[in-house]
């Protein structure tokens, strides 16, 4: 019978489930799961450095994910490994530089959870560099709404309009486009450029400049 795991309150029970499943998990994988969360725990407790050349076996699961828990909880297993096992700054870069955009994602949905200042800004920022709205959207959540600078966080403002990602996907765009007379301009010059190309203005863009009090 299908069921989901049962764990203390980081796991799939606690804040981080059971909701957090979009489908449910079979006898196997929940086996697979407490395993994994229960080497992750391990590695937590002893430190995550790399301290030889064999990579940590909570790492492993953590990129096997989809194929033991079905792609549809990839995402939720991947997240709640990561803080499991309270990954750092490099070893969230590491698993981050190394990974699939699948397992790229996952760091970037952590993020807000384990890195508390700007040290993981860089890779929010390159997941802003690709076209990838995947990795795009999950960029521009919590971490990136308190970390990105001003010019950076405008520039992820019209990536998402550029991209096709969704303004609501973008965490506290109402707080921070709030007065922004910058952004304004250029959510005007945007719209002017499209407009100018024959092309339609995206509907988020009025949202955004709504936003900034600058819509007409």
């Amino acid at each position: 019978m299908n069921r989901l795991p049962s764990h203390g309150p980081d796991g799939p029970d606690g804040p981080d489930g059971p909701d957090g499943f979009d489908g449910r998990l079979d006898a196997k994988a929940v086996a697979w799961l407490d395993q994994a969360l229960a080497e992750a725990a391990e590695a937590a407790e002893s430190g995550n450095g790399p301290d030889n050349v064999a990579v940590p076996r909570w790492e492993l699961r953590f990129a096997a994910a989809g194929r033991h828990c079905g792609q549809e909880n990839a995402d939720t297993v991947r997240t709640l490994l990561l803080r499991r096992a309270a990954a750092d700054v490099d070893t969230l870069t590491r698993l981050y530089q190394r990974g699939t955009a699948a397992e790229r994602r996952a760091v970037l949905l952590t993020l807000p959870h384990l890195v508390p200042g700007p040290e993981a800004v860089p890779l929010v920022e390159d997941a802003l560099r690709t076209n990838d709205t995947t990795l795009v959207e999950a960029a521009v959540g919590p971490y990136a709404a308190d970390h990105l600078d001003p010019h950076a966080w405008r520039h992820a403002v019209l990536k998402c309009l550029f991209t096709g990602v969704p303004v609501a996907a973008v965490a506290g765009a109402e707080h921070r486009a709030d007065g922004d007379t910058e952004l304004a301009r250029m959510l005007s010059d945007f719209a002017s450029e499209r407009t100018a190309a024959g092309r339609s203005v995206p509907a988020d863009l009025h949202r955004v400049l709504n936003m900034t009090g600058e819509e007409s």
